[in-house]
């Protein structure tokens, strides 16, 4: 998928990639985990109607594959240069489900 994408009407739609496999997806298709300004790891919800979390951001598809690859190759510590809680994972697990 290349970085711009555009849907029936012309529109730009947004493109991010997964941490874990590298590729790349609408962002409505994956899931956002953020390292807030305190150093907590949290998987968040950024529909539109909702507000925004703000603080470094990765991205991981939705699928339990990508989600156990990420936490095997350490994926998203990179991301955020640092230690992630094993409960993140296991919260990623349960959105599979």
């Amino acid at each position: 998928m290349k970085h711009r994408i555009y849907d029936s009407k012309g529109k730009k739609v947004p493109v991010r990639m997964c941490a874990s496999c590298m590729g790349r997806f609408e962002k409505k298709d994956l899931v956002r985990i953020v390292k807030l300004a305190d150093g907590n790891i949290v998987v968040c919800n950024d529909e539109p109607s909702s507000k925004r979390t703000f603080g470094r951001g990765a991205y991981i598809c939705k699928n339990k594959d990508c989600i156990l690859k990420a936490q095997k190759t350490h994926a998203l510590e990179r991301s955020f240069k640092g230690k992630v809680p094993k409960e993140i994972y296991e919260v990623l697990l349960e959105l599979d489900e």
